[in-house]
């Protein structure tokens, strides 16, 4: 058994109202990457939010009283704190420079998963008027709903190629117990999300216990090297060789429930 991952190169910059699946089977083609049943496509978040024009420029905001008394708390902009709290669900923690909170989509991150890096009113169309816009104010925020743009991306990629594929949508998180920051899913299509192994024998024959496996947590961790944190400039990833079947997969599969999370 052997996993291969191949960046996918000759990915443009990507603005908004892009079409990422045809600019990503034009990059396969160039690429020399011929697609099979069974492959997958892991995707960074900041291609699918810039498609689908989930930019702000913080002069476009208003902070809330719930922001300004956060401000000086977390050190960070109001209106940033603004667009955290419009994306949470809840805040967790906070202190100078991040605030963790339950974002809208069920998980835990920092800020909400706003971010600064590689975004620049160049990369998208969302105002006619950039005029007075400060570049170091424009923000991105996650895809409205990551798992209907896997899904739909994997949708239109099948009809072009005709192979039976999965999608995987990736961002950098931290992590509770652990320095660093890791690739996890945030939108699963077409690959299962969590592969429960309780009941199969471990090599002495006893039967497995507890043993869940976070399949495209994993994946996406493998994928988020190739893909690197800077200037690397490469959003996107082949998979081959991924060692469980292809099936219907969702986000929510690797959700912990709150009442089992004991780091709340």
């Amino acid at each position: 058994m052997s996993l291969t991952l191949t960046p996918i190169k000759s990915i443009p910059l990507i603005r908004h109202g892009d079409d990422l699946a045809d600019i990503l089977v034009s990059a396969m083609r160039t690429t020399d990457i011929q697609l099979q049943d069974g492959d997958i496509l892991v995707l960074a978040q900041k291609i699918v939010s810039k498609a689908e024009g989930r930019t702000v420029n913080l002069a476009t905001v208003t902070p809330s009283e719930k922001a300004m008394e956060l401000a000086p708390q977390t050190e960070k902009d109001p209106r940033l704190i603004e667009l955290i709290l419009q994306e949470s669900n809840e805040i967790l923690r906070t202190r100078p420079g991040a605030i963790i909170v339950e974002h809208r989509l069920g998980f835990v991150c920092a800020n909400a998963g706003i971010d600064h890096s590689n975004v620049s009113p160049e990369t998208f169309e969302v105002f006619k008027d950039l005029e007075g816009l400060k570049v170091e104010d424009w923000v991105l925020l996650l895809p409205e709903n990551p798992d209907h743009s896997a899904a739909q991306i994997r949708q239109k990629i099948e009809a072009a190629t005709g192979a039976h594929i999965g999608v995987l949508i990736i961002d950098s998180h931290g992590r509770a117990w652990r320095e660093g920051t890791v690739g996890i899913a945030i939108g699963v299509s077409g690959l299962p999300g969590l592969v429960d192994l309780r009941g199969q024998p471990d090599l002495f024959g006893f039967k497995l216990q507890i043993t869940q496996v976070g399949a495209a947590d994993e994946l996406a961790a493998a994928a988020s090297l190739m893909m690197g944190q800077a200037a690397e400039g490469t959003p996107a990833v082949h998979v081959r060789g991924f060692p469980y079947p292809l099936r219907k997969g969702k986000l929510g599969e690797l959700l912990r429930p709150k009442e089992q999370d004991l780091f709340r």
